[in-house]
């Protein structure tokens, strides 16, 4: 969601915390700003409504310079998006201060600091924090003092870096539910929520942990814990190759990650020398634990939770173990009762989802047997609080709608149900045969590529529509949901997905020659039944769009647009379908001119609650 960048130097940093912004763009923003200290100890401020090339532009008219600074871009929680509502936010024209997170009790802040004169110009949670820490420094504590008597009285969530006019060469940031990194150069460091935001300036970094308090200044670095004990954190080095950023020759971001999912594929599928799933792949220990698994609970949000959902048939069906799937948000707040020697497996594109973390840290120690993780991004919060991990290999992923980060999540949870079948009667020529069919897939994928233009002819029936409903049976259902929510995220049509036997339960009633059916029929044992399905839709006046394997026998006829899927394995059906809805989505959205890389009000990485 928001994004921070902060830098303490030798040399001058606008730039630097200006090209830090724009590789977080793509998590999502309404506003941006940033402040600096000139060498005259000035506090400089910069805050625009809108993307960051406005915040450009205002620099450019009004050029700020300074060796410390902080910057940011804001994802409205607390007040609308506005200038006034961007961060950085300050006080006194001493001190500026940009957060991440929400500040839970930030009401009752509120009306103590306006007892004592402080008078607040914005809505943001984030204003009562800085005027906080204000209240503090005025009191003769340092900054670093001054910050840890604030970040006391808080609760809720936060990732905050302040600077200070009375310390010219710090910048003070702390973490609490909230990721934030440390950048390590030479003459000068760096403060950020994302590695990305660093990666012209270093590939050296410390990962904050919970409750962490970190001063930085060009030459040192200090960190203490949440006791007030001065600690030393690891130095990462980032060895990967920053990706791109460039869309190449593709109009979008989110069509060209739809073209890199063959490539994306290939390179998670790890395989041992015997062609096998090995158990090293999922971490040191995975063997002994997997030894043990006798359940599976699967906890994540969003596209994450549909791949879960996917994976329970593939867990029950040929690993023959139990399998609960539940939305990180929902799982923490309930009673829970489950199987002993239980795996909790979380799913996290960014690693850093917040009600995905907070689920994992909820598991009071004892209930499940371990903890795994699938994500994307290393060193994140999810992987490194994880006893074990598997981390998929779809690179960096700018476009807002997941693409081939679900895809790969499929992929990852496929090998798993592998390694833990082996384990429950999963025959080794049946394990043998799904392996052939993941190492098979890209070619799959790169067919299905192939029926671009037909997908996009399809789309032009939705361009007038503002409802649309997706039909699957059995491990198509959820991808019939994650269809869905791609649909409703970049076209702004609103989706929604049943199981195709609900259909005379309630959904019925909405079909007519306005609400276009979307139906993923692949060809398998449930086939007859979703044709009865799809006749009572059509019988209704309904409109069809039947995504079927070529094999299928499925027809266009009037009112039934059929697009021929590649005959593939049914095991990796769902993965090779999910393309096609996404290529569908897409093309819609393009067509009814929206933002397709960057949706209205959503957040590519969700790290509130």
């Amino acid at each position: 969601m928001c994004g921070i960048v902060a830098a303490a130097a030798r040399r001058e940093v606008s730039e630097i915390l200006l090209e830090g912004l724009r590789r977080l763009e793509y998590r999502g923003y309404d506003s941006a700003g940033l402040a600096l200290l000139d060498n005259e100890r000035n506090l400089l401020l910069h805050k625009q409504l809108g993307k960051v090339a406005e915040l450009e532009r205002a620099q450019q008219l009004e050029p700020y310079y300074g060796c410390t600074g902080i910057a940011h871009t804001r994802w409205a929680t607390h007040g609308e998006p506005s200038a006034v509502n961007a961060h950085p936010h300050t006080s006194g024209a001493r001190v500026a201060l940009v957060h991440n997170g929400i500040i839970e009790n930030h009401q009752q802040l509120r009306a103590r600091l306006q007892e004592q004169g402080y008078q607040f110009v914005s809505a943001t949670d984030t204003e009562v924090i800085v005027h906080l820490l204000h209240s503090h420094l005025i009191q003769g504590l340092g900054l670093v003092d001054a910050m840890r008597e604030t970040v006391s009285l808080l609760e809720g969530a936060y990732a905050l870096a302040v600077i200070d006019v009375e310390h010219p060469d710090e910048v003070v940031g702390a973490r609490q539910g909230s990721p934030l990194v440390i950048g390590v150069g030479i003459g000068e460091n760096f403060l950020a929520s994302d590695p990305m935001a660093l990666r012209q300036v270093t590939d050296r970094f410390i990962y904050l942990e919970e409750g962490d308090l970190a001063l930085v200044t060009p030459a040192d670095i200090s960190i203490w814990n949440e006791a007030g004990e001065r600690v030393r954190r690891e130095k990462i080095r980032i060895d990967e190759a920053v990706e791109s950023a460039d869309k190449g020759a593709f109009d979008h971001y989110m069509l060209k990650e739809i073209y890199e999912q063959p490539r994306a594929l290939a390179a998670t599928l790890a395989l041992d020398a015997r062609h096998r799933v090995a158990d090293e792949l999922f971490g040191e220990g995975a063997a002994a634990v997997f030894d043990k698994v006798q359940a599976v609970q699967i906890v994540a949000c969003g596209t994450s939770f549909h791949a879960g959902m996917v994976a329970r048939y593939w867990l029950e069906e040929l690993a023959g173990l139990p399998c609960q799937v539940e939305v990180a948000s929902e799982f923490r707040y309930r009673k829970r009762v489950q199987h002993d020697n239980t795996l909790l497996v979380t799913i996290s594109q960014s690693g850093e989802t917040a009600d995905t973390l907070a689920a994992l840290r909820d598991a009071a120690p004892g209930d499940f047997l371990a903890s795994l993780v699938i994500a994307n991004v290393d060193n994140s919060s999810l992987v490194r609080e994880s006893d074990l991990v598997f981390l998929t290999r779809a690179g960096v992923e700018i476009g807002v709608a997941s693409t081939k980060a679900f895809t790969t999540q499929l992929v990852a949870l496929l090998m798993l149900t592998i390694a833990l079948g082996r384990r429950r009667g999963l025959s080794e020529d049946r394990a043998t045969d799904l392996v052939n069919a993941l190492q098979r897939l890209p070619e799959y994928v790169q067919e299905t590529l192939e029926l671009d233009r037909d997908i996009e002819d399809l789309s032009e029936a939705f361009i007038a529509k503002h409802h649309a409903l997706f039909l699957g049976r059995g491990i198509q259902y959820p991808i019939a949901m994650e269809g869905a929510l791609k649909l409703k995220e970049i076209s702004y049509i609103h989706a929604e997905a049943y199981p195709a036997g609900e259909l005379k339960h309630g959904p019925l009633a909405l079909v007519d020659n306005n609400m276009p059916v979307v139906a993923v029929a692949p060809g398998d044992d449930l086939l007859e039944k979703l044709k009865s399905n799809l006749e009572e839709v059509r019988s209704r006046g309904g409109e069809l769009f039947v995504f079927a394997d070529r094999q299928a026998g499925f027809a266009s006829e009037p009112r039934v647009r059929v697009l021929n899927m590649p005959h593939c394995p049914e095991v990796v059906k769902p993965i090779v379908y999910t393309v096609a809805l996404q290529l569908l989505s897409y093309h819609v959205a393009v067509q009814k001119g929206t933002d397709v890389d960057k949706p209205r009000n959503l957040a590519k990485s969700v790290t509130v609650e």
